[in-house]
């Protein structure tokens, strides 16, 4: 210790240029040496110095780096890497860090041994002022106060954090965590960990103090001496692992983080985030203020030890102090390295003379960079040790290791072991006369270094730095214009950065864009999208009907985007149109898109629903036909019978006419006009059904050319009948499928029973099975029943039904292949059992065996079996007399009278009638013209009918396409 040293101990708060004012200082002598507490902030004051004097004058001695020139006169290092040579100025920062658990005997040792020839400082926090002037009795004290204020701004969300903020966090995990979220909300950050190497972090800090990122997320490593443009420090913790537990940080350290906020005059402010808790008002006051409790011991190891034995050398370690201001600190690494090598045999053997516990004392000291366990700690040292005890560091062995750690492919936690790694053999290559070519080695593992230095830069932006971002802020800062271009593919480029997609007349950002940079972007996309608004509007005004459709869920597309959607409009006929088209576009290109999407469904509305419309708007209709076409035309052209029984009843043979005219058919289930039963019709009258009804999801229409379809509970009612199917049992049958069914039912036996000809089977396309479901649906009983199976024959060629070749809506091809292979297999299946029947009962003589078990087969007998009203079944008749029993019949189907108006309307068609016979219509029986039972009616015994011929006054309409079916019918 040289006391003729003026030591001098500039303490105050943080952001008061104490290691500016130690610099200056150190060049005003002619020699100097000045220690810093982190390898990042060496490296930063070696590069100010070096820019004031060049680098042959300058030395960087840490511990994995060592820049040595031959007339060096300033040493910068790392506060254990101190150099003991004579200078004439000796600076030692933060030396609050006397009172650290781990590192503090280093600082100690220095405030108690390191001077300078006629200079020394002590920089650091006022804390620090009993304990200095109480081990340095010669010590001056120059309180350097803070150039600007520091304030409490209380808690913020990350996603609230003003721009030049640092959110401090205590653990890699967390920092990684908090840059992700920052990332997505903020654009990106900087991030800054004691672990970078300073190639690393200076390209993070440079990245962040010129203004591509905002934030910056670091550990604790930003309170030393760390000089960034930092406006707000956020916590967000208050508490950290010191390497043996979790404890709350102490206010001077707060204290010393916080203060890193405020850039020389300007004013910084100071917080938390995230989980943390508000700081108490005492602790807040005293951050402000930089008033703490005096630190009150430092932690003191013996510097000088004993070499002649590993336990002497231990007892050395583990000598007590003797002041009271001086305490022994925690176990550190290396004291617990030195007793498990020690512990080894083959170390402990080797270990004969002073010089050898010297030697394993500096291998222990390697520090543990790798931080893999303990154990796998010393077996390196161990191994390091053999080597040195027998030479050195074998260079092929060297060269192996630095091998398998020389690859930048990797993530960003792989790259970090690699670099921590790559620093125990820096440490190693630093060491005088442990390597062979020492200059080789160094600078070998300083390139590997610098490689996965830049590698872990790179990973680190590209995982937590949109270079978007970075771009436009940059721009943004600078005032100057955006640059943005759209492509033929409508993709939207700013800065030749893809920002999102022009679909139609909106613009949809690109989703990893976030917070403020989707703002950023999207309104520098806009104001290329102004000219291409316009561009697009003349063009899609221009386009033909073709370009533009609808789809079920009432939305309007132009080619494969959506520019509007359908809205309810006065009537179900005549929906409004809302275009997409946004804001920014303005309100004429939103009205020209309106009106061309308006135009459009008017046409289409007007082109399939033309009998609708032309039926509506027939002004020659009047009294009941007027009111009926109304009810069709307020139903979408499919009137479920039921309904309107009572009107159709009420409606003369003029107004049936007249109806007949615009292609009504009044069929035994449903009225409706067969041309809006195609797929077209049926697709947009879902779409208007479901606007008209504030359906928040309208039905789909069913695939084009089914028969029939499953009919579930759990649909919106009247979906079928708008659909263009009648519901019964399992399954809905198309309605013009439907009325050709009845056609072919009226003619049957419904009382006595009937089986299912191969003209039923074949229009609905079912099964024997499927069809007795749907014949009950429609009211009907079906018996089953079972019967032997005669051999087949070969069965005449079908020829096609009356129904199929005549009937107004012939079958599809599908339909009629269907068809056609369900009738030849019903004619088979009868020609067998016909066979069957005629064959003798057995061959005369009798036969000596057996013959062998007929094969069955199933065939139902359907009778008809009527509900009654009120959902009752009401004794008729009808029952009297042996009718079926046991089946309701549904809503709207055909009982003996509405048989009987069928009737009638087939002859007003000009249709043979094929109803029951006479004694089988109705309940009642015929009575003359006042009323009175003709004699009663007989139920035993053959009759014969006759259809009624039609009435004179009320001649069938000559134009009415039933009265040609019956022409063509009769020619045949």
């Amino acid at each position: 210790m040289n006391d003729r040293s003026r030591v001098t101990a500039v303490l105050g708060p943080t952001n008061t240029g104490k290691t500016h004012y130690a610099i200056d200082r150190m060049l005003a002598h002619r020699t100097g040496v000045i220690g810093l507490p982190l390898r990042l902030l060496a490296r930063e004051v070696y590069d100010r110095i070096v820019k004031a004097r060049g680098p042959s004058v300058v030395a960087l001695v840490t511990g994995e780096e060592r820049i040595v020139p031959e007339r060096v006169q300033y040493w910068v290092a790392t506060t254990e890497a101190m150099p003991e040579v004579g200078a004439d100025f000796v600076a030692i920062d933060e030396i609050q860090l006397c009172a650290d658990p781990e590192r503090g005997h280093v600082f100690t040792d220095r405030l108690l041994n390191m001077r300078g020839l006629h200079e020394t400082l002590l920089l650091g926090s006022d804390t620090m002022r009993p304990a200095i002037a109480a081990l340095v009795p010669q010590a001056q004290f120059m309180r350097r106060e803070r150039f600007s204020a520091l304030g409490w701004a209380g808690s913020k969300k990350i996603s609230r954090m003003p721009p030049r903020s640092a959110i401090v966090c205590f653990s890699v995990e967390e920092v990684y965590a908090t840059a992700e979220l920052i990332r997505r909300q903020k654009g990106g950050c900087a991030v800054v960990m004691g672990a970078l190497s300073p190639r690393t972090r200076n390209a993070q800090v440079a990245m962040y103090q010129q203004g591509e990122v905002d934030y910056l997320v670091a550990t604790d490593a930003i309170g030393m001496g760390l000089n960034l443009d930092i406006r707000h420090v956020a916590f967000s913790a208050t508490e950290k692992f010191d390497g043996r537990r979790y404890r709350p940080l102490f206010p001077h350290e707060l204290g010393q983080i916080a203060g890193r906020a405020g850039r020389h005059t300007e004013p910084g402010t100071f917080g938390v985030t995230g989980d943390a808790g508000p700081l108490e008002e005492g602790l807040i006051e005293a951050i402000e203020t930089h008033r703490f409790q005096p630190i009150s011991r430092l932690m003191w190891r013996n510097a000088a030890l004993e070499f002649g034995t590993v336990e002497r050398l231990l007892q050395s370690l583990e000598t007590q102090p003797q002041s009271e201001w001086l305490a022994r600190g925690r176990e550190a690494d290396d004291i617990r390295a030195l007793k498990a090598l020690s512990a080894m045999p083959e170390i402990r053997d080797r270990v004969s003379h002073p010089r050898d516990v010297r030697l394993l004392w500096d291998v222990c000291r390697i520090p543990d960079f790798r931080a893999i366990s303990p154990v796998e700690h010393a077996t390196l040292l161990a191994r390091i040790f053999g080597f040195l005890r027998e030479g050195g560091v074998p260079g092929d062995w060297l060269e192996g290791q630095i091998r398998r750690i020389d690859r930048i492919q990797g993530d960003i936690d792989t790259l970090s072991k690699r670099l921590a790694y790559i620093r125990t053999w820096t440490y190693v290559a630093q060491r005088s006369g442990w390597v062979s070519d020492e200059s080789h080695w160094r600078a070998e593992t300083r390139a590997v270094e610098d490689r996965l230095s830049d590698a872990l830069h790179a990973a680190l932006t590209q995982r937590f730095v949109d270079r978007r971002t970075s771009v436009l802020l940059r721009r943004l800062k600078q005032k100057e214009s955006l640059l943005a271009e759209v492509n033929d593919k409508g993709e939207v480029t700013v800065e030749g950065e893809f920002a999102g997609r022009l679909e139609g007349f909106r613009f949809h950002a690109d989703p990893s864009a976030t917070g403020d940079e989707a703002r950023m972007l999207s309104r520098a996309a806009y104001e290329a999208l102004r000219p291409e608004f316009h561009l697009r509007a003349d063009r899609f005004y221009n386009a033909p009907d073709t370009e533009l459709d609808f789809t079920e869920q009432g939305g309007l597309m132009w080619g494969s985007s959506a520019v509007g959607k359908l809205v309810k409009g006065a009537e179900a006929l005549k929906p409004g149109v809302e275009p997409f088209v946004d804001e920014e576009a303005g309100p004429e290109i939103a009205e020209k898109v309106r009106r061309r999407l308006q135009h459009f469904i008017d046409r289409k509305v007007a082109t399939l629903f033309e009998p609708l419309l032309a039926l509506k708007n027939d002004e020659t209709l009047g009294g009941l036909a007027r009111g009926f076409a109304f009810r069709l035309v307020e139903s979408l052209g499919v009137l479920p019978r039921e309904g309107v029984a009572a009107e159709v009843k009420e409606l003369d043979q003029e107004a049936r006419g007249l109806l007949r005219k615009h292609g009504v058919r009044f069929g035994q289930f449903t009225i409706f006009q067969p041309a809006l039963l195609k797929p077209a019709p049926t697709r947009l009258r879902l779409v208007l059904w479901g606007l008209d009804q504030g359906l928040s999801e309208f039905p789909e229409s069913p695939p084009p050319g089914l028969v029939t379809i499953p009919n579930l509970p759990d649909v919106p009612k009247g979906y079928y009948t708008l659909s263009g199917y009648h519901p019964a049992g399992e399954r809905a049958i198309r309605i013009d499928m439907l009325e050709r069914l009845a056609d072919m039912l009226r003619t049957q036996d419904s009382r006595g029973g009937f089986e299912a000809t191969a003209d039923m089977l074949s229009i609905t396309g079912m099964t024997l099975e499927q069809f007795s479901g749907l014949m009950q649906g429609l009211g009907y009983r079906a018996e089953r029943g079972e019967r032997p199976k005669a051999r087949a024959e070969a069965a005449p060629a079908a020829e096609p039904a009356p129904e199929e070749a005549d009937h107004e809506h012939p079958l599809t091809e599908e339909e009629s292949v269907l068809a056609a292979e369900t009738r030849a297999k019903w004619e088979a299946e009868q020609a067998a059992r016909k066979a069957a029947e005629a064959a003798p009962a057995a061959e005369a003589g009798g036969q000596a065996e057996e013959a062998p078990a007929p094969e069955m087969e199933v065939f139902y007998t359907f009778t008809w079996a009527p509900r009654p009203r009120g959902g009752q079944r009401r004794p008729e008749r009808g029952d009297r007399q042996g009718q079926g029993q046991g089946q309701p019949r549904p809503q709207g189907e055909r009982g003996p009278r509405r048989e009987r108006e069928a009737g009638q309307e087939n002859r007003r068609e000009g249709k043979p009638f094929e109803g029951k016979p006479r004694g089988e219509r109705g309940d009642r029986p015929e009575r003359g013209p006042k009323g009175k039972p003709k004699g009663k009616p007989r139920h035993d015994g053959p009759k014969s009918f006759e259809a009624r011929p039609p009435r004179a006054e009320k001649q069938a309409d000559p134009d009415s396409p039933f009265a040609i079916l019956a022409a063509l019918k009769n020619k045949t």
